[in-house]
């Protein structure tokens, strides 16, 4: 597929609303986990999404979580588990045959938009497990953190119950359009990147941010801004390039370091749907 096309295809992947069914997202994975309860490589899909609600829910930071995409030989082993209980021509077997195929395209597209669930219910953007925030605490080693763009603050809280310093910002601007925007699990500084760097770029040797809103350069200025400054601060950025985060001047013109620490970096943050977000350390 044409990268510009992929991209487009991505964008509005991510933000097709969740469907209109009458129940709710959970319930709707909650009755897919019965449904599929004898397919252990769907189920487990399930399982993990039920999970990391569960987690969130009670104020902890979740698992890490495989692709959330479904086999492609799904049908297939719908077809050879009910061949293999029903002869041909069993009405049961032809019933469940039609339940579960048309439920696949159903929940492969409830597994896809698991982002915007978080997005809506959580304000979590970029999908932060507690894994990978014991692999930032340990590449932070003591040393103060500034988070720029902390959104509910999922990446200052985890850094700050592993006893980390974190001077955790943000503008706060998009929760005037968000209701969950209103409850950070964290204390949040309302500053713009740019005036939280002023303000601690002296007491700081790592800048965190993660998933700059898409389009806006608001990071391209943030990174103008610590070159200028010749502070020798470790900038993390959790984003995806020239795809669903941040703006084209900061991809164009940032330089994208890939070493050890990187590879630790993303030994668990990893991909869970079209989004390919990783973690850079940038100069």
């Amino acid at each position: 597929m044409n990268p510009k096309k992929l991209q487009k295809l991505k964008k509005r992947v991510r933000h097709a609303p969740l469907s209109q069914r009458k129940t709710t997202y959970i319930e709707r994975m909650t009755a897919y986990y019965h449904q599929f309860n004898d397919y252990p490589s769907i189920k487990i899909l399930i399982s993990n999404v039920l999970l990391a609600d569960r987690m969130l829910a009670a104020g902890d930071l979740p698992q890490q979580l495989p692709l959330l995409q479904l086999p492609d030989d799904s049908q297939d082993q719908v077809y050879r588990k009910l061949n293999e209980s029903y002869p041909a021509g069993d009405a049961t077997g032809d019933r469940l045959w039609n339940e579960l195929t048309d439920a696949l395209p159903k929940l492969d597209h409830d597994l896809r938009s698991f982002r915007d669930y978080l997005e809506n219910h959580y304000g979590m953007w970029a999908y932060t497990p507690a894994p990978f925030i014991s692999d930032l605490a340990k590449f932070v080693d003591g040393r103060s953190v500034l988070e720029v763009m902390a959104g509910n603050g999922y990446i200052s809280k985890g850094l700050r119950d592993k006893h980390q310093t974190v001077f955790a910002t943000d503008s706060q601007a998009w929760t005037h359009e968000n209701e969950t925007g209103r409850h950070p699990l964290t204390t949040i500084e309302p500053l713009s990147a740019l005036d939280a760097w002023a303000k601690y770029q002296d007491q700081v040797g790592v800048v965190v941010m993660s998933w700059s809103p898409d389009g806006l350069p608001l990071d391209w200025e943030l990174l103008q801004a610590i070159r200028q400054s010749g502070k020798d601060v470790d900038f993390v950025v959790l984003g995806e390039p020239h795809g669903a985060t941040g703006s084209a001047d900061f991809w164009d013109h940032a330089d994208l370091l890939e070493n050890k620490a990187t590879r630790d970096l993303n030994r668990h943050y990893t991909q869970i749907d079209l989004i390919h977000d990783h973690v850079y350390l940038v100069k």
